[in-house]
């Protein structure tokens, strides 16, 4: 979350693995914002991000469908004593044994703080928490190049600061997909440049 860049490694099977640093955030299913209203929602966070480097809450003063305002949205991707446990995460990304080009972390059993924080509070797994991923990446504007993204709840992910992925709310899998050469247009992203991506995600509920 610091911006290192990722380490690689190499699966028994030869695949390429690229272990990417992550921050995750436990929470009490008393937060406010966990166990809310079933929803999908868009519009949550603001178009730009932070000058924090944090998603800006797009409701001062009111509430959402699935969120009950800035207060307690502020603290979902802030360390927060007593509210939050900060727990430092990794995820692997594995080369396709098809396409060693493309990469992949793909998981229907996604409960990296089962046990942690403060617990699985009574369930099987821990279902309350947050995970914040900043990464950079060279633009090459040729060939395929392009990120794909598929989760529940909330993920959130901004290339060159800005909002390209917008999956909010609490709901089953939803999936998008971004497409490179038009986010360079909307942005001024230029061949050969380095750009950051920040990616936001959240699991306020329990089952899935």
């Amino acid at each position: 979350v610091d911006g290192c860049a990722p380490s690689t490694s190499v699966r028994s099977d030869g695949r390429e693995v690229v272990i990417v640093d992550a921050v995750a955030r436990d929470f009490r299913k008393s937060h406010p914002d966990m166990q809310a209203r079933i929803k999908f929602e868009t519009g949550i966070v603001e178009e730009e991000l932070g000058a924090d480097g944090k998603p800006v809450y797009a409701h001062p003063g009111s509430s959402t469908r699935t969120t009950s305002g800035k207060a307690a949205f502020d603290q979902w991707y802030n360390d927060v004593p007593g509210v939050n446990t900060r727990i430092p995460i990794q995820l692997e990304l594995v080369a396709d044994a098809r396409d060693p080009s493309v990469y992949t972390y793909c998981t229907s059993k996604f409960f990296p703080l089962d046990g942690a924080g403060f617990g699985n509070e009574g369930r099987r797994h821990n279902y309350h928490f947050t995970v914040e991923m900043h990464l950079s990446f060279v633009y090459t504007g040729v060939g395929f190049q392009d990120f794909s993204f598929r989760g529940d709840d909330d993920v959130w992910v901004f290339i060159n600061n800005r909002l390209v992925i917008d999956l909010g709310g609490i709901h089953g899998p939803k999936s998008a997909k971004i497409d490179l050469p038009t986010v360079a247009a909307e942005t001024g992203m230029v061949v050969g440049g380095t750009y950051p991506m920040a990616i936001f995600f959240a699991e306020r509920h329990t089952t899935q």
